[in-house]
């Protein structure tokens, strides 16, 4: 072993220490033994030794391997290769627990022993195996059923959050669409054809517990399209203290329905004379804080389907971006052919586009959301306009007056 004096600084504090579980695997994983002197070297010198030395990966796959090697191998034999594998996972991260034995007995019989629940994406991560290793490792997971998960310029393994499975708010089948979405686009998944990486993630509802709007290129955001339902007496209830707030999981006892909930609706649609909620549903942007603060006498509307929302990351060439909403509301129906269309066109005009290493939102912001809704052939919802003709993202054209005279309606009432 390492003589690791400041990463065993790292286990004096009150919490577990990563540092731990690492010297207790060391004790039979060469490779893991040099993990730590790495990482050691790593925090003396203030630099990091690790470098990406080239592709590797499994026959008749591009993605799914990233390869992973130190700079100093003559110091550290156990970590000249230390690739990192994908796997993808399935929808939920619902597992069994024969499910997660199998993974655990298949890595640590081909790697590290150091694994991932999960990726920032939402892949299995196993973390360090040689090139030797590869091929075998990946052999034993497709005879159990699993598969590899996306990395670089590809569409990355969809992810969502339990949907249906446990959460009342699920207001579309997140499990469905992220398995059916898996597996249309195995192509694209496994062998990378786009300018840079493509993220997608699903959340059933507003509360999105995935964090797909800053998270993922493309966020299925599940909404409802009709008004609020409202439950007067329970929220008569929530304002006597009968009720409590968050079903319970809050420390405080009761609510003040006026300043905790109408003040605080971020488009000032909702009203509290002391006996009676008024909603202006018209004006309601589906935060869901009036709901998620008294579920028993709110719900969401019965027409449900989903919101894709478009653009965000975090920093790369132009820093951190949030999506932008570009179907304000798409049915979320098997086999989600209307989806399937939107990713694609999206697809092709990003590729013939974008630039080497540009996220599409990225490129959404070079050329401006006029370009982009033209491209993808979308009617821009007025949710991308704030002041018309002062927005940056559009602009009137010629062709847009001369549709206007010849009796075109931008605006539908």
């Amino acid at each position: 072993m390492h003589k690791t004096p400041l990463l065993d600084q790292l286990e004096s504090g009150p919490w577990p220490s990563f540092i731990t579980d690492l010297k207790r695997v060391a004790g039979r994983k060469k490779s893991v033994a040099d993990l730590l002197g790495v990482l050691e070297r790593s925090y003396k010198d203030k630099i990091t030794h690790w470098k990406h030395g080239g592709i590797v990966g499994v026959l008749g796959y591009g993605s799914g391997i990233i390869g992973r090697y130190v700079d100093i191998p003559e110091e550290f034999p156990g970590v000249e290769h230390f690739h990192t594998i994908r796997v993808n996972h399935p929808s939920g991260w619902f597992y069994t627990t024969q499910a997660l034995r199998e993974l655990c007995e298949i890595w640590d019989e081909h790697g590290s022993s150091l694994l991932n629940m999960h990726g920032s994406t939402g892949d299995i991560i196993f973390l360090g195996t040689t090139t030797p290793e590869l091929e075998p490792c990946f052999a034993k997971l497709t005879a159990k059923g699993w598969d590899l998960g996306g990395s670089g310029s590809a569409f990355r393994s969809p992810s969502c959050c339990v949907g249906p499975a446990r959460c009342e708010w699920a207001l579309y089948d997140t499990l469905a669409v992220c398995y059916e979405l898996t597996q249309h686009m195995q192509f694209e998944l496994h062998r990378p054809s786009y300018p840079y990486k493509y993220k997608l993630k699903c959340s059933g509802c507003p509360n999105d517990c995935v964090a797909a709007v800053a998270r993922a290129d493309c966020s299925l955001i599940g909404v409802w399209r009709d008004d609020i339902r409202i439950d007067q007496a329970a929220v008569k209830a929530y304002a006597g203290g009968e009720l409590k707030p968050r079903g319970g999981a809050t420390v405080y006892k009761n609510i003040d329905v006026k300043a905790d909930v109408t003040d605080l609706c971020p488009t000032g649609c909702m009203n509290w004379d002391g006996k009676t909620l008024k909603i202006d549903d018209r004006n309601c942007n589906h935060c869901m804080h009036c709901i998620s603060l008294m579920p028993q006498a709110l719900r969401p509307g019965t027409e449900t389907g989903a919101t894709f929302l478009l653009g965000s990351h975090a920093p790369i060439l132009e820093g951190a971006q949030m999506s932008w909403v570009i179907v304000p509301f798409m049915p979320m129906e098997a086999p989600f052919d209307e989806l399937k269309e939107v990713l694609v066109n999206i697809a092709e005009w990003w590729s013939e586009h974008g630039k080497n290493r540009e996220r599409v939102g990225e490129l959404m912001l070079r050329v401006g959301m006029r370009a982009f809704f033209k491209g993808v052939g979308l009617e821009p919802p007025a949710q991308t306009v704030r002041a018309p003709r002062a927005n940056p993202f559009f602009f009137w054209h010629q062709e847009d007056f001369d549709a206007e005279a010849a009796g075109r309606k931008y605006i539908k009432l």
